[in-house]
């Protein structure tokens, strides 16, 4: 039941996310329903699609679809009052890929996988509907920067395996990586942290 509320969570501040993408780009209120739904249902969807879960979790639960409805009218709401603070989009967004990434590593898990295809599951639902949005906003997206973004998904979901492994209760290690995964990501956000990169020629 708390992986359910966790999930909403991550759909609720991941449709924000996307909406405040699309505020520099004129889109009307269904053009940001739909950038904010794809973000916010896109990595579960894949996730799903890959594990073979189906039918699709949005599908048989409609409360996903009327959370992703009450953030992004929720998200209008504010910003049609006041301009959204500076590193709202950023928090957001680190919220989103925290509570994505984990939840993704928690249940392919429980569907007997290995830790291995945990990690890339719990990235590829962390990431993927933030690239959705990126893409049809003409961003580059987020996990292409020099930041830190994906990496840090993947050490938030070693951690919490490594805690799993350790004998922590699932919900401390669960908790645990979702802080780890928000942190590196706000962190790096602040003090411009990134990988390593080629030279230009």
């Amino acid at each position: 039941m708390l992986l359910y509320y966790l999930d909403l969570a991550g759909v609720a501040v991941f449709a924000a996310s996307g909406v405040l993408a699309t505020r520099e780009r004129n889109l009307d209120v269904f053009g940001m329903l739909v950038v904010a739904t794809l973000t916010a249902i896109g990595g579960g969807t894949l996730r799903d699609l890959l594990l073979g879960r189906h039918p699709i979790f949005w599908i048989v639960d409609h409360w996903y679809l009327a959370t992703i409805a009450m953030a992004t009218l929720i998200t209008l709401i504010y910003l049609s009052r006041r301009p959204p603070p500076g590193l709202l989009f950023l928090a957001a967004d680190a919220a989103g890929l925290a509570i994505f990434a984990l939840s993704g590593a928690q249940l392919t898990l429980a569907a007997g996988h290995s830790p291995m295809i945990a990690v890339v599951m719990g990235t590829m639902t962390g990431v993927f509907g933030g690239i959705l949005r990126d893409v049809i906003t003409a961003h580059v997206p987020l996990v292409l920067h020099k930041e830190v973004y994906a990496t840090a998904a993947i050490v938030g979901i070693l951690v919490y395996l490594a805690l799993r492994a350790l004998s922590v209760p699932e919900t401390g290690a669960f908790f645990t990586g979702v802080a780890v995964v928000f942190a590196l990501r706000m962190l790096a956000v602040r003090w411009g942290l990134n990988l390593p990169s080629l030279p230009r020629q």
